[in-house]
């Protein structure tokens, strides 16, 4: 169904951009709030380690094994229906994390919070994308971009202070700014979605990467504390994405066409991708948990430790950009991860006792000016190598890539580490094994650097179109985009 489109300029067109920006930004700001959260929760419900880790990673799941269905549905049936289904969805589901009385039933909210978010993400920027006057639309995204990084720099402030008040209201305040988002979506989006055959949903090729996911998640999760359910779980999950695999390879329409990977960079840059963000969940998980554990810092506190990343990278990344457009990406997506493994190096040896200024911040800081290097010209990398007509299936496989790499990080690194149980809340026992987790960080990043040097030939060029119509969200707290 074809519509008018909107200048940018006037009250509609500010008024789209104003309602995308806002359901990505709740999806951004819970992703960083919700880890700053993680020590309150499990005091609060008497949660041990592996329902902390459900918090996060029943949303990621169930986020990044739908996300790419969340953008063809939106196509089918309507991108302006889509995305306010999936606000409400979220808004409701952020509700029912606000009352959980128990960590499962929290858990199981998060996953649905995670339906919505995989219904209401990729819509906002197809709103932009398909409503937007054509020669706007690239400002439009830019600025879309960076009013959702604004969610990344204000989550540590506001999140920080709501943990003080009460964990819940972390989840409370989505059902305003949803109303607000609803709101301005009825009155200045106009409805469209694809005039065009599009093809039958591959609703299976959904449901088999969702249970690859998930199996493999679960196993990692037990296996610390029960090996034979988590090697049966994990050897269900390789089944079903080897399924997954097949049924991508046969499928008329599939959810991730397999031409994609036939381009040597779009495949590299996507291996990167899940070793760089990897390392990038576990990192903001582990030290907000190490400072308010080991360090006594209140919420408010351990949030902001990590806002210099935030700051350099939301300040920085366009230049980041261009300048991969001069030089090529290859230098920066080499140099980037090797920056950042220099910086979570530095924050190895953070303890009890130590302060921010000489423990903490150098490392931070080194550890946004890499993925300052890093993030846009990633991004630009992934959309230049696919072809015109997978642009957004491109940007999409890329995006549950960042998500599936979070999810595992997250599983994967506390069993690395030997934590498990009500361990997290033991400041030795939780030093012992932050440091760990932290040097397995460092080692992701450094292959990543590694992945990039040998993989990615020396001519590879970002083309300056592919660049500016997407550019990358900041990452600091959350997916990409830590998240777009």
């Amino acid at each position: 169904m074809a519509a008018e489109t909107v200048p940018l300029a006037t009250p509609r067109g500010r008024g789209l951009v104003a309602a995308a920006s806002l359901g990505s930004g709740m999806a951004f700001l819970d992703a960083t709030v919700v880890t700053v959260a993680l020590p309150t929760i499990g005091r609060d419900l008497d949660a041990d380690l592996a329902a902390l880790q459900w918090t996060v990673n029943a949303y990621t799941l169930t986020l990044a094994a739908l996300i790419l269905l969340g953008g063809s549905l939106a196509d089918r049936l309507g991108r302006r229906r889509v995305f306010e289904i999936g606000a409400a969805w979220f808004a409701l589901a952020s509700l029912l994390c606000a009352v959980a009385p128990t960590a499962g039933l929290l858990v199981a909210a998060r996953g649905l919070q995670g339906i919505g978010a995989a219904l209401m993400t990729p819509a906002a920027l197809a709103l932009i994308q398909a409503s937007i006057a054509e020669e706007d639309r690239a400002r439009a995204i830019g600025l879309w971009s960076g009013l959702t990084g604004v969610a990344t720099i204000v989550g540590p402030f506001l999140g920080g202070w709501l943990i003080e008040q009460s964990w819940r209201w972390v989840f409370a305040i989505n059902l305003p700014i949803t109303v607000v988002t609803v709101l301005l979506s009825r009155r200045c989006a106009p409805e469209t979605r694809e005039a065009g055959e599009l093809g039958r949903l591959d609703a299976a090729g959904a449901v088999l990467g969702a249970a690859a996911l998930g199996l493999v998640t679960y196993g990692l999760v037990v296996a610390v504390e029960d090996a034979v359910p988590a090697a049966v779980s994990g050897a269900a999950g390789v089944a079903a994405g080897w399924a997954f695999v097949v049924r991508e390879r046969t499928a008329a329409a599939p959810m991730v066409p397999p031409r994609l990977f036939s381009d040597r960079v779009f495949t590299v840059t996507n291996l990167l991708t899940l070793g760089v963000y990897a390392a990038i969940s576990g990192v903001l998980l582990l030290l907000v948990v190490q400072l308010q554990v080991s360090l006594g810092w209140t919420p408010l506190q351990a949030g902001l430790a990590t806002l210099p990343a935030t700051l350099l990278l939301t300040a920085l990344s366009a230049q980041a950009g261009a300048l991969a457009q001069r030089i090529g990406p290859r230098p920066l997506l080499t140099a980037g991860p090797w920056v950042a493994a220099t910086g979570v190096a530095l924050l190895v040896p953070v303890s009890a006792g130590d302060g921010y200024l000489v423990a903490v911040l150098p490392g931070v800081v080194l550890f946004g000016a890499g993925l300052t290097l890093l993030v846009a010209p990633l991004t630009a990398t992934v959309l230049a190598a696919a072809p015109e007509d997978l642009a957004g299936t491109a940007s999409g496989v890329n995006n549950a890539v960042a998500r599936t790499a979070g999810l595992l990080a997250v599983a994967g690194l506390p069993l690395l580490a030997g934590l498990s149980g009500q361990a997290y809340s033991d400041p030795d026992a939780l030093t012992s094994a932050y440091r760990t987790a932290m040097l397995a960080c460092v080692v992701l990043l450094a292959a990543g650097g590694a992945v990039a040097l040998v993989g990615l030939p020396r001519g590879v060029a970002v083309a300056g179109p592919a660049l500016e119509a997407h550019p990358a969200a900041p990452t600091c707290g959350g997916a990409p985009s830590l998240e777009a």
